[in-house]
């Protein structure tokens, strides 16, 4: 077993891991309004390699991979344990998590997740002073409780922005 002090390095983002509770639904909204493209699906039964991964005896799950530009989502939906529960944590509860996409045309984006049940918690905000003066976010909240970020550089600031 290497020492603690052992060298390191990260080497990239992978993916991010959402739990939902239908993997049709969110697959639906992923690909179907976000563009992502589907790239498989695996379905794990009661089994001692997912229980032990995640730490959760008996855990079962259907789970697929969407790709979109630059990352990876995973979709996982428990089967079991029974005593499962839903979380809707709002953004500032300890423990939420938020993904935050650049997105180009932010008013048809949000037309499109309003349609497929997914809400924005306020108005999209302006950022009206500062090196970050005409971007355009807004916070939208899926039916799980998941919570996405938008933001919609504008075109000057794009190109100075990575």
């Amino acid at each position: 077993m290497p020492e603690a002090g052992a060298p390191f390095r990260i080497e990239s983002t992978e993916h991010t891991g959402i739990t939902v509770s239908s993997l049709d639904d969110a697959l639906s909204f992923w690909s179907g309004v976000m563009g992502f493209e589907h790239l498989y699906t695996w379905d794990f039964d009661d089994s001692s390699f997912l229980g032990e991964l995640v730490g959760v005896k008996t855990a079962a799950a259907r789970i697929a991979m969407v790709k979109g530009p630059g990352h990876l989502i995973e979709l996982l939906e428990y089967r079991s344990p029974d005593d499962r529960r839903v979380l809707k944590p709002r953004s500032c509860d300890i423990g939420s998590v938020h993904v935050a996409f650049r997105v180009e045309n932010l008013d048809a984006l949000l037309m499109r997740a309003r349609a497929a049940g997914w809400k924005a918690v306020s108005k999209v905000q302006t950022v009206e002073s500062g090196e970050r003066t005409g971007l355009r976010l807004v916070y939208v909240r899926g039916p799980d409780g998941l919570t996405v970020e938008f933001l919609e550089y504008p075109k000057d600031l794009l190109a100075a922005t990575p």
